[in-house]
């Protein structure tokens, strides 16, 4: 491992990219990208090692943490390797090139550029190897990536410069105190747990599974303590409570079970073993209670196989997210390593899972997560045996194909893809298609279309001006637009059993009773979005023909004037 080292071009070859393109991907299609990363990363870091090499600092000089790097590399490749493919490296050295070009902000650049010697030492204690470091301390703390952070008693506060040595696996650090000079903590990072009190030695938390036949446990980092692993800010820790990492744990472990379905590749089966980070987001704590699916996910190109998220209650959930956000890793990957369309970022199409305008690339991750996502559901249905799992699995395989299909054909029609982009997209839509011909329970294939209708026309309600613009590059959206809570995605997963509002009566199938209450709310707020959504949407579905669906086209000119209830 050096970042002088020249890397031959990388070729996929045409049976890994068909995996890929198709929505899925072997194993070995993404060690492939995980390959590419690894050089794609070296490059930035070989960039970014100029750009500090002549940085004024307190702390040692970047060329000397990078060769005691390269000196634990030698001893020992693996885990240093380890290292610097873990997600929150990618994002300090993606962060620290946007720092040099003044594109994002942070601690002063000598402390964030300091990050390089903690790094350097998680590699030192790995390798067993001899150092002695200045770096950066923030309230006494000092993160080591891949093992935890190291916090000194009584530290001063801000930001210091201490000391930190390394000798055949142990570590001593030193810094000032609050009140009494100096002090020190010494400690063993790869051996040691926590300490009775937690005060001075926090270790990185991981989440385990093994596999029903004893197979070797799948290991992913429990990232609550770097200060990269958010997706471009630098953080401060934020550690979970014992009960709440228990609840990851748990979580985890019951979703690495879903995911343990025989079979080959296909779109939304996933390895927990592909995943390398999962950040919490948001809680630290068991209170209050989670909500039964993923409020926030999110994930970062520079940080593959890494992917920030909020708690859910439910396993189910987590493991859908864990899909989708991979999902998200791989494309990204790919754009890396092809020129798959020409954006020109402008924010004018319709995402059937988002309530604002999106650009090209933003619509390409979503089509590309949610055609896994569907993949997952498509699964659940195979294996459900209950009637409400099978309900809610058909409903979920149906509205998420539907969808995606609907974006890929916006991809297909754009004009603007390349010619690895068109064979990427086209393998999407080979697959969709062919899902949209399977069965789905009748009950939740209708409810499926419903919500998919209802999400478009209220998007529609909600951003677009009315006008008779057709292509969505002659769209012109409403300067006062603002973001809208989605509830009917997950409203109408269930058939309900006694509806009593106008969304219930939707969703049970009953079109005029909703219309009726859809009707009352707009009688007195009648350009009120939500509802008019809905209105149009029981309308068309009562009084099918070519009138309703050009209401479900352009609902918006339906604003001007309002419709008559």
């Amino acid at each position: 491992m050096t970042s002088e080292q020249h890397l031959a071009p990388f070729r996929m070859p045409d049976r890994l990219f068909a995996e890929l393109a198709a929505g899925g991907g072997s194993a070995a299609a993404v060690a492939f990208l995980e390959r590419a990363e690894r050089a794609r990363r070296l490059l930035l870091l070989r960039t970014l090692l100029g750009h500090l090499d002549a940085l004024p600092t307190p702390l040692t000089p970047v060329a000397e943490a990078w060769r005691v790097l390269k000196e634990a590399a030698d001893k020992s490749p693996g885990p240093v390797e380890r290292l610097l493919l873990a997600p929150p490296t990618g994002g300090w050295i993606s962060h620290m090139l946007r720092r040099v070009h003044g594109t994002a902000t942070g601690p002063p650049l000598w402390a964030e550029a300091g990050h390089l010697s903690a790094l350097a030492l998680s590699a030192s204690l790995h390798a067993g190897t001899e150092t002695v470091l200045d770096v950066a301390l923030t309230d006494g703390r000092l993160p080591l990536p891949g093992l935890g952070m190291v916090r000194l008693p009584d530290p001063g506060e801000g930001l210091a410069v201490g000391r930190a040595a390394t000798a055949g696996g142990e570590l001593t650090v030193e810094g000032p105190g609050r009140t009494n000079g100096p002090v020190r903590v010494i400690c063993r990072p790869l051996r040691q747990r926590a300490d009775a009190d937690g005060d001075t030695w926090l270790p990185l938390r991981t989440l385990t599974h093994t596999g029903p036949a004893g197979e070797a446990a799948v290991t992913v980092a429990l990232e609550d303590l770097d200060p990269y692993r958010d997706l471009d800010d630098h953080l401060p820790p934020a550690r979970l409570d014992e009960d709440e990492a228990q609840e990851w744990q748990r979580l985890f472990d019951a979703a690495a079970r879903i995911l343990a379905r025989p079979g080959g590749p296909g779109p939304g089966r996933v390895d927990p073993g592909m995943i390398r980070a999962i950040v919490p987001f948001g809680r630290t704590g068991v209170s209050p209670p989670p909500l039964p699916f993923v409020q926030v996910s999110a994930s970062s190109g520079d940080s593959f196989g890494g992917m920030l998220i909020v708690r859910p209650a439910s396993a189910l959930a987590l493991a859908e997210t864990l899909v989708h956000e991979l999902q998200h890793s791989k494309l990204a990957a790919l754009l890396h390593l092809f020129p798959l369309l020409e954006d020109d970022r402008a924010e004018r199409y319709y995402a059937p899972w988002r309530t604002d305008p999106r650009h090209l690339t933003g619509l390409l991750h979503g089509a590309y997560a949610f055609t896994g996502v569907a993949g997952f559901w498509r699964d659940r249905l195979a294996g459900a045996r209950e009637a409400e799992a099978v309900e809610r699995a058909g409903y979920f395989f149906a509205l998420r194909r539907l969808q995606s299909r609907l974006a890929v054909r916006t991809l297909l029609t754009s004009g603007r893809l390349t010619v690895q982009g068109r064979a990427l997209v086209s393998g999407l839509a080979r697959t969709l298609d062919g899902w949209l011909r399977e069965e789905v329970p009748p009950a939740a294939l209708s409810r499926a279309r419903t919500a998919a209708a209802l999400h478009r026309t209220e998007w529609r309600l909600r951003n677009v001006v009315p006008a008779p613009a057709a292509a969505p590059a002659d769209l012109r959206f409403r300067p006062d637009r603002t973001s809208w809570p989605d509830t009917r995605t997950h409203g109408f997963a269930t058939r309900p059993a006694a509806p009593r509002t106008a969304d219930e009566h939707l969703a049970a199938g009953d079109a005029a009773a909703a219309l009726v209450r859809y009707a009352d709310v707009l009688a007195d707020a009648p350009a009120e979005p939500y509802a008019l959504a809905g209105w149009i949407v029981a309308r068309t579905i009562l009084e099918p023909g070519r009138a309703a669906r050009r209401m479900l086209a352009r609902p918006e000119e339906l604003l001007e004037p309002s419709p008559r209830v």
